[in-house]
């Protein structure tokens, strides 16, 4: 199985050495991002076998990251492994089942890593409808000028998609910094009354 390319985006040297160390020895090359404009740089010029990517991390999210591989039909058929250290943060944006990728939650051992691998290459070879299931009811759509029997699938209307996930992932991003900021406040009220 040499020359199998795996990319493990995580901005943890830590768990990019974990993953190195837990695969079989020469069985990969495992190329290794800190952060997700270095993972879409590798993905785009190393056409990696497997996708280790983490939710939470620096440049660009996790999130960032999979909108990209979802909205491109030869990145959809590269196995995905979704780690993170909170599943709650990844299912806020990615509705369970998870069928076209696996997902791992940190810490994780050996026999856990390789049946996600496992999983992630069976469930990357599961046929997808023309619009990713992470899109599949934006407001783009309702709103494009088209007859009904017409499909969705100009690169134009691909494009606008991708634009409208990207500001929707910012604007989740916002509410949930929003959110912390008011939780903080609210707890700091509480202090002050007692």
């Amino acid at each position: 199985m040499a020359g199998q390319k795996i990319l493990v985006i995580d901005d943890s040297g830590v768990i990019r050495r974990t993953v190195k160390d837990m695969l079989p020895a020469g069985n990969f090359e495992v190329l290794e991002a800190k952060d997700g404009v270095e993972g879409l740089n590798l993905i785009r010029q190393q056409h990696p076998n497997l996708i280790m990517l983490d939710f939470i991390l620096p440049k660009m999210s996790g999130w960032d990251v999979f909108q990209h591989i979802q909205v491109q039909p030869e990145l959809q058929k590269i196995p995905l492994v979704v780690m993170s250290g909170r599943k709650e943060e990844v299912t806020q944006k990615i509705k369970e089942p998870f069928e076209y990728f696996e997902f791992i939650e940190k810490p994780f051992d050996k026999k856990v890593l390789v049946d996600a691998i496992k999983s992630a290459m069976v469930k990357a070879k599961k046929p997808r409808q023309q619009v990713a299931p992470a899109v599949a009811t934006t407001p783009a759509a309702a709103t494009t000028p088209s007859s009904a029997s017409e499909p969705v699938t100009s690169n134009a209307t691909s494009a606008e998609i991708q634009q409208l996930n990207q500001k929707i992932a910012k604007m989740q991003g916002e509410i949930d910094n929003l959110k912390k900021q008011l939780a903080q406040v609210v707890g700091l009220i509480k202090q002050k009354l007692k």
